[in-house]
């Protein structure tokens, strides 16, 4: 049976009124069930090309991610670059399901990101989701990362693993994120790129490709980026550089990157409800008063080392390391930082980091089989300042002050990890591992004042063994179906050890590690021009580390009761012809998500807090987590080299406490672009143009979880523009 492409519109508009209604949950599953199999059976004239195969690493090994039993998306470097800024993930892995990448419009605080629940809760930062750039960890032991050094520009592709597996990368359960550099090019090439946009936004780049006579390959970046921000108070800067090499010796090949990336940025902090209704442009008076800011650096250099002693053995090694730098200006209140126990408004920390990841491969004709080990480490040196210098009306508020705060910690995790993959028949893949993680947590405390400031050191590790299986079944060419099960864990992070919600000194080491168990099925169809994934997932999750305060920046935590995370996700990617000459790309990403908590527990309502006394009852949403969200992305390409394309995003409200007294309401999004793409002389000349928001909806991008005085709503920008232009040439 093939279906008239003709016939498309109205399956597709009958299919989203279903998926969008509030509480239909069984619209979604009909969604996921009838994709795979009405989308491979529309017909159209003559095919433009065929999809490009895709290789990932989601078991560190390189293959067709059709037989392995995982939920794993890529986004190409097209996506990436496309009429893009070229400065956050969010502005392309809004197109994978599962994964919520909000832009807080908050520099200071990095993208909020969460897979399938998990990570929901980061004031700042990645949570719960372990990141890569080329192999090399951009996560550090307690499971915290940033993304912002991540340079898209230069990127080949990112990879984005959900489910079980994620497991067998140690402390997270949420997901793996990967990018990857793209490989130097085999004569020399530059780029040259500038976007100009809304807010005085701005960034220039310029990178250069090649290889050497001598094998050696080089891709080199470096960029340069600014904005006013849409609120006041919320302009930043941000440089940031890159260099990959690559030499083949004989059998051994060599990968070195190194970068470094610089960021300004002042923090307008979040809004009320009152404040956000009133206005969504405007900035809370404490963040002006404060002059509320962040300042982050970080180099890092890592060496990979891939060495065949055959076709079937090899050996590969990661060492790296770097340092991260912050320094934030919060907004404290003056009085209360006189408390003599109280660790000023200001964070100041330096974090040098290392690490060791090897392993041996072993890869017969039926499958393969990996061993390895993981060393890494992370050195705290935290200090904390007073935002003020003088008294009373004399005060200078905004500045650092005397010292409140002093420590030295450290967080270190030796991890032990096998898994293999079976090929047991043609058609049937077996996919099984286990990692044996023991993370240590040591603080040593350096500012001690008697009767007043008591020594707080102290020490906390964490065990855990966690397994994985799955099988994949070929029903047909190009059509599995697959089934995974496996436990995850978190520790908390030196940042949600950092406080006590009671306002006494020390780390709150009476925080567990959250253990979750997952189960997963799926189906993949491919045949060339469709790709169609769907999965279906189930997370039971104990003892859930949960926000307790977050007041002025500064949050604690505690463990819950359990909570489960239950959904299904679609992804849908085509490419047909339009004409003799033109070509449509289609892009469809579905997400449905059930984040309970299962059991009542206590919490507070206020900082400082002695102990909790509001009940969150049984069956509350998990804040930070929207239940839904739809992408829609449809791409026309001309032989000519014009491009235009037009994209629409419905995201479902997120609560925003978790008592659910509140929440940002749900949205939809609409943005068009467009492109041309030609060559002038020895160069190649890309430029484009694209505006977000079309409709100019004004809503709270991201929330800050729990937010003790009520200022939850980080808003979103109105109606954006942005200008593009690239040139890349020989030389």
């Amino acid at each position: 049976m093939t279906l008239p492409i003709s016939s498309v519109t109205p399956m597709i508009e009958g299919l989203l009124l279903i998926a969008t209604q509030r509480n239909r949950k069984l619209g979604w599953l009909t969604v996921a069930s009838l994709l795979i199999f009405i989308i491979p059976n529309l017909s159209a004239p003559v095919y433009a090309q065929q999809l490009a195969p895709m290789v990932v690493t989601g078991t560190r090994i390189g293959q067709d991610p059709q037989n392995i039993p995982m939920a794993i998306d890529t986004v190409d470097k097209d996506a990436m670059r496309d009429q893009t800024l070229q400065v956050n993930l969010s502005e392309s892995l809004q197109r994978v399901p599962g994964i919520n990448v909000q832009n807080r419009g908050n520099y200071a605080q990095d993208l909020q990101i969460s897979s399938r629940g998990f990570g929901g809760r980061a004031s700042f930062g990645v949570r719960g989701i372990r990141l890569f750039t080329d192999g090399i960890p951009a996560s550090q032991p307690d499971g915290q990362g940033q993304v912002s050094h991540f340079v898209l520009s230069s990127a080949e592709r990112v990879e984005v693993l959900r489910g079980p597996f994620s497991a067998l990368y140690g402390n997270a359960s949420g997901g793996v994120i990967q990018i990857f550099t793209e490989a130097a090019s085999k004569s020399p090439t530059g780029v040259l790129s500038l976007a100009l946009g809304s807010n005085h936004t701005w960034r220039a780049g310029t990178r250069a490709s090649g290889q050497f006579d001598n094998g050696l390959g080089t891709v080199a970046d470096a960029s340069e980026f600014h904005t006013d921000g849409s609120r006041p108070h919320s302009s930043a800067s941000k440089t940031q550089g890159q260099i990959k090499f690559t030499k083949q010796i004989e059998n051994t090949k060599l990968t070195l990157l190194i970068n470094s990336v610089s960021i300004s940025a002042d923090d307008a902090l979040g809004l009320s409800r009152a404040e956000f209704d009133a206005n969504p442009d405007q900035t809370t008076p404490s963040a002006l008063l404060f002059n509320t800011r962040k300042t982050t650096r970080q180099d890092q250099a890592g060496l990979r080392v891939e060495h065949a002693f055959s076709a079937q053995h090899a050996l590969e090694a990661v060492v790296y390391a770097g340092s991260r730098n912050v320094t934030q200006w919060q907004s404290i209140p003056v009085a209360v930082q006189l408390t003599a126990t109280q660790p000023g408004g200001v964070i100041a920390f330096s974090r040098p980091y290392s690490g060791l990841d090897a392993r041996y491969l072993y890869t017969p004709e039926w499958g393969s089989v990996i061993i390895g080990t993981t060393i890494d480490s992370l050195d705290e040196a935290r200090r904390g300042y007073e935002n003020f210098v003088g008294v009373g009306a004399n005060a200078t508020l905004g500045v650092t002050g005397n010292l409140r705060r002093d420590e030295q910690n450290n967080v270190r995790n030796q991890d032990a990890y096998a898994q293999s993959e079976f090929k047991v028949s043609p058609n049937l893949f077996f996919t099984a591992g286990v990692r044996y993680s023991h993370v240590r947590f040591v603080s040593e405390d350096h500012y001690i004042i008697a009767g007043k400031n008591p020594d707080d050191s102290g020490r906390a590790s964490y065990t855990k063994t966690t397994p994985a299986v799955g099988a994949s079944l070929k029903i047909i060419e190009g059509f599995n179906i697959y089934v995974s099960t496996g436990r995850g864990f978190e520790t908390p992070t030196f940042n949600e050890l950092g406080y006590r919600a009671s306002g006494a000194t020390g780390l709150n080491f009476d925080l567990k590690p959250a253990v979750s168990d997952s189960t997963e099925i799926g189906a993949k169809y491919r045949d060339g021009f469709w790709h169609i994934n769907v999965a279906a997932f189930d997370t039971h999750t104990r003892d859930e580390i949960v926000t307790l305060t977050n007041l002025g920046g500064r949050a604690t935590f505690q463990n819950a009761g359990s909570t489960t995370r239950r959904g299904t996700e679609a992804s849908v990617a085509a490419s047909f012809a339009a004409s003799s000459s033109a070509q449509i790309d289609l892009i469809l990403a579905l997400t449905a998500l059930s984040a309970k908590y299962d059991d009542a527990f206590k919490t507070c309502v206020s900082a400082p807090c002695v102990a909790p006394s509001t009940v969150v009852p049984a069956g509350n949403k998990l804040p930070g987590v929207p239940a839904s969200s739809i992408y829609i992305e449809s791409k026309w390409t001309h032989a000519t080299g014009f491009s235009a394309a037009i994209d629409a995003r419905r995201q479902s409200k997120i609560y925003v406490n978790d008592l659910n007294t509140d929440a940002a309401l749900a949205y939809t999004l609409f943005s068009a672009r467009a492109g041309y793409t030609f060559n002038a002389g020895s160069a190649r000349i890309a430029a484009g143009i694209r505006a977000d928001n079309l409709t100019n909806k004004r809503y709270a991008a991201t929330v800050i979880v729990n937010e003790g005085n009520g200022r939850y709503f980080e808003p979103a920008p109105g109606r954006v523009w942005l200008a593009t232009l690239n040139i890349s040439f020989p030389f």
